[in-house]
């Protein structure tokens, strides 16, 4: 459906979220993401194509690419509920209850992370990277990635703080060359801020990749949320979301 004006309770819970950034005001000026191709790389969408604040995005053609990087098919909707989240914070639409923050943006859907039985492994990296090549190819705008690498099943395998220097990791350069290549890569900064690591992962630690923490609901960082700098001495995250 199209709202026309949006008021505070056309938002419901997602009111705060949003508002901490202006994004409601930036709603009503127009701003919705139309014309703005967002790929997002996850561990999957479970649900999506039938979730029902997603219809508008399957009626108006706006899922313009899905893929499965770990199953090598089509079809992302099958495993993990994380990026399924992930994509309701941004084109959720549910009126009184959920507006997210780009609901009539294009769509793709990537498949990137095998979170089965929670394995970690570098392949995970290679997959984000291949993701990343069809998505440039299919026009994305921007690239929002909820995924954060340090630590791998095999220790041999493992990132050091030295490492996160925006230089090591497969996937930061990979995020950093699609900035060069005019895409906005949007990065969790992790969720280590409680743990004996702390610090951000990759590919938050590309110095072209916008890095994102986590705020509670009165804008303070949580607990949970990595922090910076870089190991070369970058200021890490660079903005702070509700999370």
């Amino acid at each position: 459906m199209r709202i026309d004006r949006l008021t505070n309770a056309d938002y419901g819970a997602s009111y705060n979220q949003i508002r901490l950034h202006n994004g409601d005001v930036l709603h009503n000026l127009g701003y919705r993401g139309e014309g703005m191709r967002i790929a997002v790389f996850d561990a999957g969408f479970i649900n999506v194509n039938i979730l029902s604040c997603f219809d508008s995005l399957f009626s108006q053609n706006r899922i313009v690419d899905t893929y499965d990087f770990v199953d090598l098919n089509t079809n992302p909707y099958v495993f993990d509920s994380h990026g399924t989240y992930v994509l309701g914070c941004m084109a959720g639409v549910i009126p009184g209850e959920l507006i997210g923050t780009a609901p009539r943006a294009q769509y793709m859907l990537y498949r990137t992370e095998n979170n089965v039985a929670g394995s970690e492994n570098q392949i995970e990296e290679d997959n984000w990277v291949a993701a990343a090549e069809r998505a440039d190819s299919a026009g994305a705008d921007v690239f929002n990635t909820s995924l954060s690498y340090t630590t791998f099943d095999d220790p041999s395998m493992n990132y050091s703080y030295a490492d996160m220097n925006g230089n090591t990791a497969r996937i930061t350069r990979a995020s950093d060359m699609a900035a060069k290549k005019g895409i906005l890569v949007v990065a969790s900064a992790g969720n280590y801020g409680g743990g004996g690591w702390t610090y951000i992962g990759a590919p938050a630690d590309g110095d072209s990749v916008l890095s994102v923490g986590a705020t509670n609901a009165e804008g303070q960082r949580t607990g949970f949320s990595s922090i910076g700098p870089t190991s070369d001495g970058r200021i890490k995250p660079e903005v702070m979301a509700q999370g």
